[in-house]
Order: C-alpha cells, then structure tokens, then sequence
C-alpha cells in the first residue's frame, strides 16, 4: 500500500519527509512478526504507528491491546501481563488470565517500556525469545504466538547504561528501530493539523470557523511544541470553544501557549556567552574562598608592616586599595591583628613602637597572630549579619546581595538564631 493510502486510512496528516519515511518503515515491517521497538516524544503519535503495523499484518483479524507498563503498579503488572493462580497472592481469589494469554494470536503494544520493572523485563524477554511465560504462582509453562510492538519516550540505551533496562531485552526489541518525529520537525505541518483540528471541533461543538491572521500563523509554526501533536489539538480544541472573536491574531494565540515554554520556545535573540548555573552552596563556597584570598592578601600586607615598616609596592602605588584594604581589617573582628586608622600625615615614618604613618593614616596594630576559623557556620552567619547591615535590616536586598532567595535568607536567620 502507498504512503498516501496509509495517510489517508489512518486519519494521518502531514507531507514531512520524516513522517513519510516512518509511515515506510511501519508498512515494510508490518507483514513479518519482527519486534518493533517504536521512539519518540510523548503526543508524537506513536500509538497510531503500532495500529498501523497491526492492520497491515496478517494478525489483523486477531486481538488487538495497547497496555501502558508505566501506568501499572510495579507489584501487579507481572498478574496483569501474564496472569496468575487462584491464591498467588493476598486477593487473588481466583484464576486470572493475563494479557499475553487472551492475545494470544493478535498484538501487544508495550507503551512506556522503559518504566517496566527489571523482574518483568525477565519474564518478557523469555516470551519474544521461545513464546514462553508462567503465571505467578504457578509452575506451569504455557505458550502464546503474540507480536510485541513496544513504544518509549526516553532514551533507552541510557537506561541500558544506568542498569534500568535490561542489554538483552533491548537488543531483542530492537530489531526494527522506528523513530517518530517531533512536531517542531515538521513545521510544514503544524497549521494543516492546526486546520484540520479546528474544523473538526468546531463542527462538533456547532461553532463558526476559525481562522488565523499572518502573524498568528507564523506564532503557530515557529513555536517548538514541546507536547508534539496532543498539545496542538488541545489548542485548537480550546480556541474552537472559547474564543468569540474567530479571527485568532497572534496575541490573542499568544495566551494559549504556557509563558515560560513561550519565552523558551519561540524565536529569539540568544546570548553567545555560557550562563552558570550555580546552587546556593556553589555561591557560598565561592564567596569563602574569595574571602580567603583576600586574607591571606592583607596577611601579607600586615607582614610587610611588621618586617620592613612599610608596604610593598603593589600597595604603595595604590592607595585606594591600600585604604579599602584597611577598612576590611577594621571591619573583620577579633580573628586577626586589630588596627587603629587615625589622621593624617602624608609620609610614610618607622616609629620605635609597634605603629606606622601610612599614606596619610598613623596605623597602630597588634602583633599578635591568631588562628583563623575556618567554620563555615561562623561564615555563613558573619556573611549574613554584614549583609543585613549594610541593607539596614532589609532582607530582600540583603537576600539579592547574598545570591540567595529571600526565602533561604528567612531559613538560614532562623537557623542560625540571628
């Protein structure tokens, strides 16, 4: 059967090469009783494919069941999948077939294979490889001739990797790959959906028709979709029944897109430089560390003072540095060598006490070296204290001068009794 018959009697609309080279593959497969492992996001359609494969095989006129394995409790689906025995379990008060025996002949769609429990990828992989399975709680062997057709919006071979999804089961479904293509890569097909869906539910809920300005279209096609083609008639359903004014502008399409996916979605003038993104102890270890280069810079300064009488170069050439520098000792506590700043004299003199004349300021500190804390606790609440000064008591500008939400700010005040 040709591409566009398939198209036509499954209700599929669109010309995109990708779509047509999946519509392919699903009628080349179609009359074997190879495994099709079916990939793509969810609301891509993936179900239409394994109905698709289905009609066109020679199962056609046998049973036909679409089981969603993430939809069922990990501790039933191996009952609901291949049956159990009067008494298997607490409530099973009596025999129950399970999908693979009342199948038996026809097609199984697996969606959402990737959520199936490594215990019943075992017992699924013993079905594909001999047809062979056991109800819980019996020991009895029984065959069933089914075609597995199994679905995924994940990536698979990454959960091979993290040890979520069996290697050989994988390699076992895999045989014929058929990948579904998103809706944001077949732009060309958004507004004749976007059409067809408006029509349909306007003609179902007795509403005029409706119609899209220029701009709106271009809205419709360069937005990326994330829900595939479930998204899109979800829209035109909502437009068909809400909207009075049926001619849709783009502003008016603009509310019926979520705002952040908006903003994410659609065009738009992208930054070339990388964000960072950092959590808040990222930002707390990073203001610690830069803390500590500053002190072990001043450590060196009151070195200098103590030895020669007097600073560097670096720091002669640069008095504001030097006064800033002064101002942080001042500022620091009782953690390191304590300093009077008194003025003024414009030279630098060595006096036979333990002071100096320093560009304008008489310096007089205490020799005396102690430890330096390195308690984060002791940081963190020196951090937040110096910051709520400097806002006086305003805790969002403190929060913002932090790199912390004001909520984290309300958390840590509380924590640390300050």
């Amino acid at each position: 059967m040709e591409v566009q018959e398939i198209k036509q009697r499954f209700g599929i609309i669109g010309n995109s090469p990708l779509l047509n080279r999946a519509i392919t593959i699903a009628n080349q497969v179609a009359p074997t009783d190879i495994s099709v492992l079916i990939t793509g996001e969810s609301g891509s359609g993936k179900e239409v494919f394994s109905h698709i494969i289905h009609q066109m095989s020679p199962r056609k006129h046998g049973p036909f069941i679409a089981v969603n394995c993430g939809a069922i409790p990990e501790g039933t689906i191996d009952s609901e999948l291949f049956g159990h025995e009067k008494g298997a379990y607490t409530g099973a008060v009596g025999e129950r077939k399970g999908y693979f025996e009342t199948v038996n002949g026809g097609t199984i769609f697996l969606d959402e294979i990737a959520e199936m429990p490594l215990g019943t990828q075992a017992r699924l992989l013993r079905v594909l490889e001999s047809g062979q399975y056991i109800k819980v709680g019996s020991s009895k062997v029984e065959k069933t001739n089914v075609r597995v057709i199994a679905a995924t919006n994940v990536d698979v071979y990454d959960a091979v990797k993290n040890g979520k999804f069996r290697e050989d089961l994988y390699y076992r479904l895999n045989t014929v790959p058929l990948k579904i293509p998103p809706l944001r890569d077949r732009k060309e097909d958004v507004f004749l959906l976007f059409r067809k869906f408006t029509a349909d539910f306007t003609d179902k809920y007795r509403t005029p028709p409706i119609q899209l300005d220029e701009e709106a279209q271009q809205v419709l096609t360069n937005y990326s979709w994330p829900g595939n083609v479930r998204q899109l008639k979800n829209m035109a359903e909502q437009l068909a029944v809400l909207e009075r004014d049926r001619i849709i502008t783009a502003q008016t399409l603009l509310t019926y897109i979520p705002h952040e996916a908006g903003a994410r979605n659609l065009p738009m003038r992208l930054d070339n430089q990388p964000k960072e993104d950092f959590s808040e102890r990222d930002i707390l270890y990073k203001v610690l560390f830069d803390m500590k280069r500053d002190m072990v810079e001043l450590k060196k300064l009151v070195a200098d003072i103590i030895e020669h009488g007097g600073v560097s170069p670096h720091y002669a050439n640069n008095p504001q540095t030097l006064n800033q520098l002064y101002r942080d000792i001042e500022l620091h506590g009782n953690n390191e060598p304590q300093f009077t700043l008194q003025q003024p004299v414009n030279t630098v003199t060595n006096n036979s006490s333990n002071s100096n004349t320093i560009d304008g300021f008489n310096i007089t500190h205490d020799a005396e070296e102690v430890e330096e804390s390195l308690s984060l606790i002791e940081k963190e609440s020196d951090l937040i204290r110096k910051a709520l000064k400097k806002h006086k008591g305003k805790r969002k500008l403190a929060a913002n001068e932090l790199g912390i939400s004001e909520r984290t700010l309300y958390r840590k005040i509380k924590e640390l009794n300050l």
